[in-house]
C-alpha cells in the first residue's frame, strides 16, 4: 500500500509540472522518483526470492513426496518379499512333510508287509509242527490201538470186573452229591465277580456254570447203566503212569478221560485267561472257579474225581497263561476249539504202555 501511494504522488507531481509549462523536476521530485525506482526494483526482488523460495519449497516438498513413495514403495516390495518367502518356507515345510508322511507311509507299509511275511512264516512252522505232531499222534495212537486190541483178547476176571464196577457204583455216587455243593459254590463265586465288577470274568464263570448245571441234570437222569457191556470194566490195563511218586495203571478208555481232562482245562483256562486279560485283572488262575472246582467234562466214569481233577488242572494253568498273554505256546485254536499240544499232553500224562 505504500508503494502505490508513493507512485500516485509522484505521477501528480509530474502532471502538475508539466502542467506548469514544462519547468524542471525539483531536486526532491527527483529523488523520490528514484526511490521510487529502487523500491520496485526491491519489491521485485522480495518477490523473485519468494518465488524461488516457493519453488524450493515446492521442489522440496516434491522430493520428500518422491522419497515417501519411494520409501513405501521399498516397504511394499519388502512385504511381498516377506510373504513371497513366506509362502516358499511354508511350501518347502509342505513339501518336507508330503516326503516324511511318504517316508513313514512307505516304512509303514514296508513293516506290515514284513510282518506279513514273518507271520506267515510262523504260521507255516506252526502248521508244519502240528502236522508232525498230528503225524506222531496217529502214528502213537495206531501203536496203541494195535496194543489194545491185543489186550482187548484178554479179559479181567468176573470178579475184578465186579470190583470195578461196584466202585464206579459208590464214586458216581458221591459225584452226584457234590455236584450240588458245587452249584452253590458257583453261585457265590458269581455273585462275588459281579460285586467286583469283573464283567468278562463273570460272563465266563456263568457259562461254566450253566455247564455244570447240565453236566448235573444228564447224571441225575441217568439210570439203569450197563456196566457189564462197557469194555472198560472188563478190559485190563495198558498204560501206567507216575503221579506224585506213585505208579497207576489204567486201560485205554481211562487213557483217553485223562487226555480228555487236560484238554477241557486247556479250554476252560483259556477262556478264563481272556476274561481276566479284558477286565484288567492281575493273573492269578488260582483264584478262578473253574480252576477250583475242575470237574467240567467229568462223568463220573472210569477214573476217580481227583484224578480228573488234577490233570484237568494242569491243562487250565496253561491254558490261562496263553489266554492272558494272547498267546499259544501250550495249546492251538483249530475246528473252533482250543486244545493243547500233542507234544505238551504227552509231557503232562507221560503214560507208558505196559509191555
Amino acid at each position: 500500500m505504500k508503494i502505490r501511494s508513493v507512485k500516485q504522488a509522484g505521477i501528480m507531481f509530474v502532471v502538475g509540472a508539466l502542467s506548469l509549462g514544462g519547468a524542471s523536476l525539483p531536486v526532491d521530485a527527483q529523488q523520490d522518483h528514484q526511490s521510487e525506482i529502487e523500491q520496485r526494483q526491491e519489491h521485485q526482488r522480495q518477490e523473485q526470492v519468494q518465488r524461488q523460495q516457493q519453488e524450493r519449497q515446492r521442489q522440496q516438498q516434491a522430493q520428500q513426496q518422491r522419497l515417501q513413495q519411494e520409501q513405501q514403495e521399498r516397504q511394499r516390495e519388502a512385504v511381498q518379499q516377506q510373504q513371497e518367502l513366506r509362502q516358499r518356507q511354508e511350501q518347502v515345510q509342505r513339501q518336507q512333510q508330503e516326503r516324511q508322511q511318504q517316508e513313514r507311509a512307505q516304512q509303514l507299509q514296508q513293516e506290515r508287509q514284513r510282518e506279513a511275511v514273518q507271520q506267515q512264516q510262523q504260521e507255516r512252522q506252526r502248521q508244519e509242527q502240528v502236522q508232525q505232531q498230528q503225524k506222531r499222534q496217529r502214528h502213537e495212537w495206531a501203536q496203541q490201538q494195535e496194543q489194545a486190541q491185543q489186550r482187548q483178547q484178554q479179559r479181567l476176571s468176573e470178579q475184578r470186573q465186579r470190583e470195578l464196577i461196584r466202585e464206579q457204583q459208590e464214586r458216581l455216587s458221591h459225584y452226584r452229591r457234590d455236584l450240588e455243593q458245587q452249584q452253590r459254590e458257583a453261585q457265590r463265586r458269581i455273585e462275588r465277580l459281579q460285586q467286583q465288577n469283573r464283567l468278562a470274568q463273570y460272563r465266563f464263570q456263568q457259562e461254566y456254570r450253566e455247564r455244570l448245571h447240565q453236566q448235573y441234570v444228564r447224571l441225575q437222569n441217568e439210570r439203569n447203566y450197563d456196566y457189564y457191556n462197557d469194555p472198560y470194566f472188563y478190559t485190563p490195563p495198558s498204560y501206567r503212569y507216575l503221579r506224585e511218586g506213585r505208579y497207576y495203571e489204567i486201560n485205554q478208555y481211562g487213557a483217553d478221560i485223562l487226555r480228555q481232562a487236560v484238554n477241557y482245562g486247556y479250554e476252560e483256562g483259556f477262556h478264563a485267561g481272556q476274561a481276566d486279560q479284558e477286565d484288567g485283572w492281575q493273573p492269578s488262575y488260582r483264584d478262578s472257579y473253574a480252576y477250583q472246582d475242575a470237574t467240567y467234562g467229568y462223568q463220573g466214569y472210569y477214573i476217580p474225581p481227583d484224578e480228573y481233577r488234577h490233570y484237568f488242572r494242569s491243562g487250565f494253568r496253561r491254558g490261562y497263561e496263553d489266554g492272558y498273554n494272547s498267546r499259544y505256546q501250550y495249546g492251538q485254536y483249530a475246528g473252533g476249539k482250543y486244545t493243547i499240544l500233542g507234544d505238551v499232553l504227552a509231557q503232562i500224562l507221560n503214560l507208558q504202555p505196559i509191555s
